[in-house]
């Protein structure tokens, strides 16, 4: 595995009920996984940030959970952020979302899984993770299916989800290494360190780090 780059806190270093209260929660709920909060735990006020913002937007809110749990792993496949996306919602799961629902996020355009309503969050998705263009259609499209207040919530959470993960990615942590001994939230085929390792070598695993080119002995 890559070095990590910054450190977890350690829970029993941790002196605050409310924060160690959270980090048990995510343990045993996940989305969160405890390992990202245990990197925001440097920052008290960075930890609460992320923590209150995620409560009210994704777990919470005007809008589908499932919509948003869409747009979270497509943003996760997007941006190749495998610590988020080898997460699944416990709270969509219980609804009823299956593991084939996210199997064909990067190409929900053309795919029969999703309906007019998930297409639309997803094409917002892409035109805030991929920087496109949006134009009166597009707008059109989404105001057929959303509220102003869903749209807001939609796009803030998107925005949350795409810069958090694009950070994480750079750290190098993994699951199952702070409060570990649950399975909570963790994709199939993750629900154990020793799973998570013989998924992420099989040679189809989704976030295959891409060999780097080879140079010529004439550069």
């Amino acid at each position: 595995m890559a070095q990590q780059r910054i450190s977890y806190v350690a829970p029993a270093t941790i002196a605050d009920p409310a924060m160690l209260a959270e980090l048990d929660r995510c343990r045993r709920e996940g989305t969160p996984r405890p390992e990202s909060q245990a990197v925001r735990a440097h920052v008290p006020a960075v930890f609460w940030a992320f923590a209150n913002a995620w409560r009210d937007t994704f777990r919470n809110g005007v809008l589908d959970h499932g919509i948003k749990e869409l747009c979270r792993v497509y943003v996760s496949r997007s941006v190749k952020c495998d610590y988020c996306g080898n997460q699944r919602s416990e709270k969509s799961r219980n609804a009823g979302m299956v593991e084939e629902d996210y199997r064909d996020l990067l190409n929900f355009e053309r795919s029969t899984r999703y309906d007019a309503r998930q297409q639309a969050a997803l094409a917002y998705a892409e035109a805030i993770t991929w920087d496109l263009e949006t134009d009166d259609a597009l707008w059109a499209r989404l105001k057929q299916h959303y509220t102003e207040p869903e749209l807001v919530e939609l796009g803030f959470f998107v925005a949350l989800t795409m810069g958090q993960q694009r950070w994480l990615r750079t750290l190098n942590i993994e699951h199952h290494q702070v409060l570990p001994g649950t399975a909570a939230s963790m994709a199939p085929g993750f629900e154990t360190a020793e799973a998570q390792a013989k998924s992420k070598a099989a040679s189809d695993y989704w976030a295959k780090p891409k060999p780097a080119p080879q140079r010529s002995a004439a550069e």
